[in-house]
């Protein structure tokens, strides 16, 4: 199994790579397909270039077998719809199933997605959650779709919609970049090498 993980990645932080780490171990993937968004429809535009979340992406993963970039939202050009993603990765890897990881603050907003019901043809969608998370009323289309079997991931090549707890560390982009504007030390809260090439192009400062 694949597992695919996406976002802006602005930047990269612990929070993301722990969970992706987790998640290769409990569902034992292949890999872990980091995917950075280029044009994500539903927040904001990245602060950092494409090409720079790119880079702090291959710093922080370059010593971590199992997880890898996939740049194909980057290389694609309009908004970056994950099932379009899905589709693509569906072809390249052909009946080897593909695992939709997300959070559960974007579960919640699934249904607002571009084509949302389009993604459980091409995968089965993981939610990852925190500890004490509470699932809230699902509808039809889900609780046809729910398992409490993690192994029916790797019996069935899409489809399946599982709620994992992992160990999500409480780090937010947003609040790194805030915490670099303010001149902050954001150490501990993401790799050295991608500190490092943050202070080396200035990101994420007042100007």
């Amino acid at each position: 199994m694949i597992g695919i993980f996406g976002g802006t990645f602005d930047p990269v932080h612990y929070g993301h790579l722990r969970s992706a780490l987790e998640v290769k171990d409990i569902f034992g993937l292949r890999e872990v397909r980091l995917v950075p968004s280029a044009q994500p429809p539903h927040r904001q535009q990245p602060v950092a270039t494409a090409l720079m979340r790119l880079d702090m992406l291959q710093l922080a993963i370059e010593h971590q077998p199992g997880l890898c970039i996939d740049a194909c939202e980057l290389e694609r050009a309009g908004p970056s719809y994950m099932v379009d993603t899905l589709k693509l990765l569906q072809l390249e890897f052909n009946a080897e199933p593909l695992v939709l990881f997300i959070g559960s603050d974007a579960f919640n907003q699934l249904t607002t997605w571009y084509q949302w019901q389009q993604l459980f043809d091409t995968a089965h969608v993981v939610v990852m959650t925190r500890p004490g998370y509470k699932i809230e009323q699902l509808d039809t289309f889900f609780t046809a779709r729910l398992t409490n079997d993690r192994t029916e991931l790797a019996q069935n090549s899409a489809g399946k919609l599982y709620f994992q707890q992992v160990s999500q560390l409480d780090i937010s982009a947003t609040s790194i970049r805030n915490m670099i504007a303010e001149q902050q030390n954001p150490g501990f809260l993401l790799p050295d090498k991608v500190i490092a090439y943050i202070r080396q192009h200035q990101l994420y400062l007042r100007h």
